[in-house]
């Protein structure tokens, strides 16, 4: 039997949790703003995150990124499409297609996964799939967040210096690039 030449991690269902999560943009006034959560647990310092959680089982990864951005922040929202290389096929596409990197415009497609190790006695890994969101701009005022949450518009900069983890950092650049070349 032969044995693959790329290097191959494979994950029971027991070994690995999904996550999706959103970036949540305010596209609405004379500057970009993105929505933050501050958690502050008891008595120790505040964090500044992105939304995100885990997916139900068959839920749709961008439904569930959508879900959990409105239940932690209260804003209801939806997947902003922007132009965006990527290495999945256009359903236009027919016979074999190359597997190369290839700009398409208008994608509501996970902009960047996080694979995080869990550790403990066995492999465990959480996947976190990222999307952009835009606050929907129908005039409705949000529902309150989850309690342990308070949700923050700010300028993106400001956003970026203010996030807690170097990861939730390079995944806010990335989204930001992303909306701004759209």
């Amino acid at each position: 039997m032969a044995t693959s030449t790329f290097p191959t991690t494979q994950y029971t269902s027991e070994q690995f949790v999904e996550s999706s999560g959103a970036i949540l943009f305010d596209l609405s006034g004379h500057t970009k703003q993105v929505c933050l959560l501050y958690h502050q647990p008891g008595e120790e310092p505040g964090e500044w995150l992105l939304a995100k959680g885990r997916r139900n089982h068959g839920e749709p990864r961008g439904s569930a990124a959508l879900r959990e951005v409105q239940e932690e922040t209260g804003y209801p929202c939806h997947l902003y499409p922007v132009r965006m290389a990527t290495r999945t096929t256009d359903p236009t596409d027919t016979g074999n297609v190359p597997d190369v990197v290839r700009s398409h415009l208008n994608l509501t497609e996970p902009f960047m996964l996080t694979v995080r190790e869990l550790g403990g006695s066995e492999a465990n890994v959480k996947l976190i799939w990222w999307y952009i969101a835009e606050v929907d701009s129908d005039g409705t005022k949000p529902a309150k967040g989850e309690e342990q949450f308070t949700a923050q518009f700010m300028d993106c900069q400001d956003a970026l210096q203010k996030l807690t983890y170097q990861g939730d950092r390079d995944i806010l650049e990335r989204a930001i690039s992303l909306v701004e070349g759209s």
